[in-house]
């Protein structure tokens, strides 16, 4: 059977965020302000810059308001924030946000010990803030949790993953991401869960945000090609390690998942060697190595 896959792909990098808040070092607004800039000058249109959290919980987004002050903001690139409740969504405002995204989970447990509240409460704690985000123009992101694993409740049904994403997108979210994690699913799985959501969301709605913690975020999101999704999450140099395995590596690597895109033929508008370069400069400045398969392939290349 032939599969015909999305002619075009869009990138949705969430290092400077989901990615550099799993860091343990805290860099300096200046340096995530570069990061930012150096990625929407490789041609990502999406590019998150923050979270309007309280600073008690994540500390290294606690000055989200100054880079966003300081970020030399290029036409047609999207720079969203994170909020958890109105009093995020006012700072974001603030910061004069035009995109911001609110997170919920498909399973109760991880929903209780990561927001502190049930998922009902958490949904009833986003209406207000979709409300006020859709009279002032801005515009909404949901993202979702363990929708194909949790650390505490092992599988999630796929219907709670409909249902979750089904509410979000009736308050107004113009995206839905739905994220693995912990990483534990597989193609098929994925491809399950993705149709069994599509009823209840449109298709073009969908956005997939793999973890790569057993090697299968690339399989996953070629999976979920095939079932039509053309929006995808990733983490410059694969930034933000996984809090549920020791060692094991967390988003996949927006390199990688390039350099596959390209493979296909998909267009994403996205420059390899400038993506290459930004994820080399936060390494540098974390002081780590890259954790694309990518970036380490064409060091050694160039090394040769």
């Amino acid at each position: 059977m032939s599969v015909t896959l999305p002619k075009r792909v869009k990138m949705v990098e969430v290092g400077p965020r989901d990615g550099l808040q799993n860091e343990s070092k805290t860099l300096p607004a200046a340096t995530k302000v570069s990061l930012i800039e150096q990625l929407a000058d490789s041609g990502l249109a999406v590019v998150e810059a923050g979270s309007f959290v309280s600073p008690k919980w994540i500390p290294q987004m606690a000055d989200t308001a100054e880079v966003m002050a300081k970020l030399r903001r290029k036409r047609g690139v999207s720079y969203p924030v994170l909020v958890p409740n109105m009093r995020g969504y006012e700072a974001a405002r603030a910061a004069k946000a035009e995109e911001i995204a609110i997170f919920g989970a498909a399973s109760e447990s991880f929903s209780q010990r990561n927001i502190n509240c049930s998922i009902a409460e958490s949904l009833a704690r986003f209406a207000p803030v979709a409300a006020a985000a859709k009279k002032d123009g801005v515009r909404v992101r949901g993202y979702i949790s363990c929708v194909l694993g949790c650390p505490y409740e092992g599988e999630i049904g796929v219907d709670a993953v409909a249902d979750v994403s089904a509410k979000l997108f009736a308050m107004g979210c113009y995206e839905i991401s739905l994220g693995d994690t912990i990483g534990v699913g597989t193609p098929a799985k994925a491809q399950a869960m993705i149709d069994r959501v599509a009823v209840a969301v449109p298709r073009e709605r969908l956005a997939v945000h793999f973890h790569d913690t057993y090697g299968q975020a690339l399989a996953n999101i070629l999976a979920a090609m095939e079932r039509g999704v053309s929006v995808v999450d990733s983490s410059v140099a694969g930034l933000g390690g996984c809090p549920y395995a020791k060692g094991a590596s967390g988003n996949v690597a927006s390199e990688d998942v390039l350099y596959m895109l390209n493979g296909l033929g998909a267009e994403t508008g996205v420059d390899l060697a400038k993506l290459v370069a930004a994820g080399r400069y936060i390494c540098a400045e974390l002081g780590k190595t890259p954790v694309s398969k990518v970036s380490l392939a064409l060091a050694g290349k160039a090394a040769a």
